[in-house]
């Protein structure tokens, strides 16, 4: 059984001259133990889509779905408030920018206390504050970070990035989640700072089969993470299957390009040849196209584009496109 098996989602932005699909009947579902990427471009809707799992979008976005379940619960028959209480106990996120989401007023050590459950706590007031400050240090000392002294002292300003991040992710695991959405969490850090909250996450599934909803743009970075791959464009879903599949046999014009882009999968290129791009960028809110979105900027556009492609399934290999790349596979009923 999945744990969040999501069908149909559109996500609206209500404005004064109408409403604007920001995100068109994308669908969703992630195992236990699995670790899923969500690729595409800035501006694919990737962080709406993780922002409507977890229901922190404001008002003026409109949230539809065929299907939203949690592990068998249907959420849409729910109030909002027993559906806050299901997903803020079960899920947590990381969000891609940790020095704008902590509280710049409020020191490290502070913050991480107000996450914890209080119901782990037992004894004496005198008691319980023992035990918050060594839960403090146990979540981070879990993620990696040993000056435990410093940082618990220290306000966010008055650290890296990195450690700010490794902060965020303590905080999510303050709860421990079922299922944990990491937004871009190694946007704007260095390599190797990258690879060590990579390493992190990765760790988190295998010891604790905590299962992980991986956010990037960079297609190639998380290959090396994922079981999984979903690639959206301009808030349509494109393709999704297994990494394997994704990046060795892309069916999609979207996906193919951005394979295309990765350096690794051009190795037979002569040195400082460019590589393969779409034209064009990714078309805003206000103006987007007609049935499939990437039609403007497709190299296998035809007539038939201006219509909605629906989603084609090659044996568990999905694909959104009116002329897929590889068409001599048997195709499953979606």
């Amino acid at each position: 059984m999945n744990l969040l098996d999501i069908r149909n989602l559109s996500i609206e932005l209500k404005t004064p001259n109408g409403n604007i699909l920001a995100v068109d009947r994308v669908s969703l579902s992630i195992k236990e133990g699995e670790v899923r990427g969500v690729v595409g471009e800035s501006g694919s809707g990737k962080s709406l889509l993780a922002q409507a799992i977890i229901g922190v979008l404001e008002d003026k976005w409109h949230v539809n779905a065929d299907r939203f379940h949690w592990r068998g619960i249907d959420l849409l028959r729910l109030s909002i408030e027993e559906r806050k209480q299901i997903l803020c106990r079960d899920i947590a996120m990381i969000f891609q920018e940790p020095m704008s989401c902590l509280d710049p007023t409020t020191s490290i050590g502070e913050q991480l206390n107000e996450v914890l459950d209080t119901k782990q706590f037992k004894g004496f007031f005198w008691q319980k504050r023992k035990q918050r400050k060594e839960a403090v240090i146990k979540l981070l000392h879990k993620v990696g970070i040993k000056k435990h002294n410093i940082c618990i002292k220290s306000y966010p300003h008055q650290l890296t990035e990195a450690i700010c991040q490794r902060v965020m992710i303590a905080m999510a695991l303050a709860r421990k989640p079922i299922l944990l959405i990491a937004d871009e969490p190694t946007a704007a850090m260095e390599s190797t700072n990258e690879g060590q909250i990579f390493r992190l996450l990765a760790s988190l599934n295998q010891l604790k089969n905590m299962s992980i909803l991986l956010i990037s743009h960079d297609l190639e970075n998380i290959t090396h993470w994922t079981n999984t791959i979903t690639v959206m464009y301009s808030g349509q879903f494109v393709e999704a299957g297994t990494t394997e599949q994704i990046f060795a046999k892309p069916m999609h014009p979207y996906t193919r390009a951005l394979v295309d882009s990765s350096p690794n999968a051009n190795l037979q290129l002569p040195a400082k040849s460019r590589l393969m791009t779409l034209p064009g960028s990714i078309p805003i809110l206000n103006h987007l196209p007609i049935g499939c979105r990437l039609g403007p900027r497709c190299p296998r556009a035809q007539q038939a584009c201006v219509t909605a492609p629906k989603v084609n399934n090659f044996h568990g290999h999905k694909v959104s496109c009116h002329f897929p790349l590889t068409t001599s596979l048997r195709k499953d009923n979606y």
